[in-house]
């Protein structure tokens, strides 16, 4: 099983910045991928960006141009620096962690932008 936590999130003007944090830790070697998703209220969670364990990288188009997934080299941590926020990107943001046979998900972090 993998352990992951976020932070990050908080409460910014429209047109400004964050950098979410996903720290993970437990089973680290079984990964293949790691993403982020989010969930606005009375909305189904979607999908954000996603980064493979070969380093390849994939974005919504509804968030491509404006946030960056990377990652430390020790594929601990991934990062989602998320730029020109937008009052619709408000949402709980989760990290996931996927292997073979499962997936794990963090407890989320709120982002909040305001107009």
């Amino acid at each position: 099983q993998v352990q992951l936590v976020e932070s990050g999130g908080g409460l910014v003007q429209a047109g400004g910045s964050l950098r979410l944090s996903c720290a993970a830790s437990g089973s680290i070697f079984s990964i293949n991928a790691m993403g982020w998703y989010r969930q606005a209220p009375g909305k189904q969670r979607e999908y954000v960006a996603r980064i493979t364990s070969g380093g390849s990288t994939n974005y919504a188009d509804s968030v491509k141009g404006r946030f960056t997934i990377s990652r430390d080299n020790a594929k601990t941590t991934v990062y989602l620096q998320m730029n020109s926020l937008k009052p619709e990107d408000t949402a709980v943001y989760y990290c996931n962690a996927r292997r073979v046979r499962s997936t794990d998900w963090g407890q989320g972090t709120q982002v909040t932008v305001s107009s």
